[in-house]
């Protein structure tokens, strides 16, 4: 049978945000019960007082290792390579096609040709995303005249973060970039990935709000 309890450890692991702050002790547990009493009322479907959900709240053990990772987590970040900004970019999102490959081998070939530009190729099981420097707009409309275009957006920069080598054995990574970025309200427009590089594309008007954010992260 589900408890008050059960019901506060299933919200609270689906709001990493409200997990942390009860982790750190820096939120009011007399307002939050009275918060979750009416959705932990509905998941029960029977009425439940504040002060049962109070009390399941100072009684939540948030998992071991989440104060341990904290540590490992503050010391990783001290350790992020270069932030890089790539600005005058066009994403190109294209519905997949047996043409696809084929057009885009002709856009590797113009690349090759002019190495510094910017590009990213990114392949779904319904469209593909590129991400190149918009002085080449013109040359992909033209080589992806036959593709069907489901999106283009222009005025777009990148961030760029060089990460550590042992990257991927360190558990939410990723979130710590999303959280700061949520809190300064920046609206992400592409994320993309290497094993040791981490991407985020935004739209102009954001780029100095998201480079100083993932500056934070890092200091």
């Amino acid at each position: 049978m589900k408890t008050v309890s059960n019901c506060v450890e299933d919200i609270l692991i689906t709001q990493p945000y409200l997990e942390e702050a009860l982790s750190r002790n820096i939120i009011n547990f007399s307002a939050l019960a009275l918060e979750l009493t009416e959705p932990i009322s509905k998941m029960l479907k029977k009425e439940v007082k504040p002060g049962a959900v109070m009390m399941a709240l100072r009684r939540y053990n948030p998992p071991p290792t989440l104060s341990a990772n904290s540590v490992r987590m503050k010391k990783f970040m001290q350790g992020l390579g270069d932030i890089t900004v790539r600005s005058n970019l066009t994403d190109f999102t294209v519905k997949n096609s047996d043409t696809l490959i084929d057009n885009h081998a002709k856009v590797l070939e113009r690349i090759n040709a002019e190495p510094k530009l910017f590009y990213a190729f990114t392949r779904g099981i319904h469209e593909s995303n590129l991400i190149i420097s918009s002085s080449l707009k013109d040359f992909i409309v033209d080589h992806f005249k036959r593709e069907t275009f489901l999106e283009v957006q222009d005025g777009l920069s990148a961030v760029s973060v060089n990460l550590p080598q042992d990257n991927s054995k360190i558990a939410g990574l990723y979130y710590h970039f999303f959280k700061r970025l949520a809190w300064e309200g920046i609206v992400l427009y592409e994320v993309i990935s290497t094993t040791n590089e981490f991407t985020i594309l935004v739209e102009d008007e954001f780029v100095d709000k998201a480079f100083a954010a993932i500056k934070k992260v890092k200091n």
